[in-house]
């Protein structure tokens, strides 16, 4: 069965972008320092556990998401993923004829319950990745987020987009997986239900 898994790079202080996002600055005025870690690799990130390299069989982002890189230079023939599904949870849903790939994404218009078991059925028993706080966010205040991944980096945003906003409830979390390296320290938790 397929766990639906959050990855994201985060500052020290909560932020998962900078303030002022745009298409051409989609981390962010100074949020391009949470990925140093990925242009800057350390054999210590190769010990993540390989269900966190291989890659998802299903998206699920947010409308948001989707919008900022969509545009000039966008996703280019795929999806975030390449070419897995990507179920973007949105109230209303482009043209078809806007979309650049069309046969990978999926506009769920009826709620996250929904986009969650039509990415779990499209993943094939591989991960669903969440991409992006808000369906993150959603994901866990509805009780259907499995595990969270965060890539903590040394850094102190002070502004931005917070991943950790608009939960409801307490949400109890395992450690599980700890990696450290020079430019990143990788935590993984299983939510508890």
């Amino acid at each position: 069965m397929s766990k639906v898994i959050s990855g994201i790079s985060m500052s020290l202080d909560g932020f998962v972008t900078g303030p002022n996002v745009t298409r051409e600055q989609q981390l962010g005025e100074g949020g391009e320092v949470l990925h140093h870690w990925l242009h800057e690799a350390d054999l210590r990130d190769a010990e993540l556990p390989a269900e966190m390299r291989e890659g998802p069989g299903a998206i699920l982002m947010g409308r948001r998401s989707f919008d900022l890189a969509e545009g000039e230079g966008g996703w280019g023939e795929g999806g975030p993923a390449g070419p897995a599904p990507c179920f973007v949870l949105t109230h209303e849903p482009p043209e078809e004829e806007s979309v650049r790939a069309p046969t990978v994404f999926t506009f769920v218009t009826d709620g996250i319950h929904s986009a969650v078991k039509q990415a779990k059925a499209a993943a094939g028993g591989k991960v669903v990745g969440v991409h992006g706080a808000s369906a993150a966010q959603q994901c866990l205040a509805a009780g259907l987020m499995d595990e969270i991944e965060i890539h903590l980096a040394p850094v102190l945003l002070g502004n931005g987009t917070r991943l950790f906003e608009h939960l409801g409830d307490q949400v109890q979390l395992q450690r599980t997986t700890v990696v450290e390296a020079p430019n990143v320290t990788h935590l993984r938790f299983r939510v508890i239900r």
